[in-house]
Formats: C-alpha cells, structure tokens, sequence
C-alpha cells in the first residue's frame, strides 16, 4: 500500500510539473506534426501512389518511426534532465520502485496521448487506409506502452553512467528492434482488415516483453539509485 501511495504522489508531481511547463509536450507535438507535413509533402510529390498496396505499407511504416523517434524525445530524457535536487528529494520521499514506477506511468500517459495525437494529424493528411481501426487503435496504444517501459528504464541506466547518448542507443537497439517489428506486423494486419485472432501471438509476445522490462526495472532501479 505504502508503494502505491508513493508512486501516485510521485506522479501526481510528474504531471504538474508538466502541466506548468509543457516543454517536453509542446516540443514532441511540434516535431509530430511537422514530420507528418514533410511525409505529406513526400507523398504529394509522387503522383498515383496513394491507391497501391506499397502506400499502405510505406504508410504503417513511416508512422511508427515519427512515433519511435517522438517517444525518443519525450521518454529518453526522463532521467537525464533531471537535476540532481529533484532526484535526492524524490529518493528521500520515496522507494526507488516508486520513482521508477512513476516515470514509467507517466510516460505511458504522455506517449499515449502523443501517439493518439500524432494518429489523429496523420489522418487528416492522409487518406485512412486502415481496414479495422479498433485493432490499429490497440496497437498504437501497445506501441506506447512498449516505447514508454523500455526507454524509461534505458533512460534511468544512461543517466547513471554520466548520461552517455551513445549507451543508451547501444542498450535500446536490441530491444526496440523486435518490439517494433511486432508493432509493424500488428499494426498492417489492422490496416488490411484481417482477422484479429491471427495476431494474439505477437500481442502475447509483446505483453511478455513489457512486463519483463518492467519487472526488470523494479530489480535493477534499487541498485542503480544507492550509486
């Protein structure tokens, strides 16, 4: 219980915090929204594509890495831009599992509704090709959970090695690279209408993926926190 009450003071902070400031918000929905014009602009450029089955898959794909590259933006910095009197009033207040089950909630609310966001924009530009939108819905609501538990607790171990940019694109490689491979799959299968049992597998697979992320979190936060 006492967990609990922890980690929702803790993100009760995290979100008005945010609120006053919405620097990290506004930043993210600004690049959303122009790299959703600049692929506008792309594919205006190219005549008679619109209506082929490559559009669709250029479409599917070309959302997720706007959405990879913003969850990058939003989520990696998590840690690395805190100052070091913030994290010694959060560790005096709280349990490291608290703190980092905090960041994790809260970047699943920011990149959900970014996702969502950045979903609704992409559909104003472009044509809607998606043959089952509740599915598609659930896989960007997936997506943001993925890129939200993976990139906090990358984002928590850079910024204990001296906030080293290059660990943590060599930590989350391995990691994002299947995630987003599912994502894709779920994601086209949604587009092209197909039956939603086909997919259970990948999404069981990518369940399994975040609560291991999490679980892995929870064990290894406490050690980093005492250094």
């Amino acid at each position: 219980m006492q967990l609990v009450n922890q980690t929702w003071g803790l993100l009760k902070k995290e979100i008005l915090l945010e609120w006053r400031s919405k620097y990290a918000f506004n930043g993210v929905l600004l690049y959303v929204v122009a790299t959703v014009f600049v692929c506008y602009i792309s594919f205006s450029l190219t005549p008679g594509f619109s209506g082929s089955e490559g559009y669709r898959v250029v479409w599917n794909v070309l959302f997720w890495i706007i959405i990879l590259f913003a969850s990058v933006n939003a989520i990696a910095k998590s840690f690395i831009q805190e100052n070091k009197g913030r994290l010694l009033y959060y560790y005096s207040i709280a349990s490291p599992q608290a703190i980092i089950l905090s960041k994790i909630i809260y970047n699943i609310l920011l990149m959900t509704l970014l996702s969502l966001l950045a979903l609704l924009v992409y559909l104003l530009f472009f044509p809607n090709t998606i043959g089952d939108p509740f599915f598609y819905f659930l896989s960007v609501l997936l997506g943001s959970i993925s890129f939200s538990t993976i990139f906090t607790m990358i984002s928590a171990i850079a910024s204990k090695a001296g906030n080293n940019g290059t660990l943590m694109a060599i930590l989350s490689f391995p990691v994002i690279i299947p995630v987003i491979l599912l994502l894709i799959r779920i994601s086209k299968s949604a587009m092209d209408g197909l039956a939603r049992y086909l997919n259970y597998g990948n999404i069981g697979v990518l369940c399994a993926i975040n609560v291991i992320v999490i679980a892995t979190s929870l064990i290894l936060f406490p050690y980093l926190w005492r250094d």
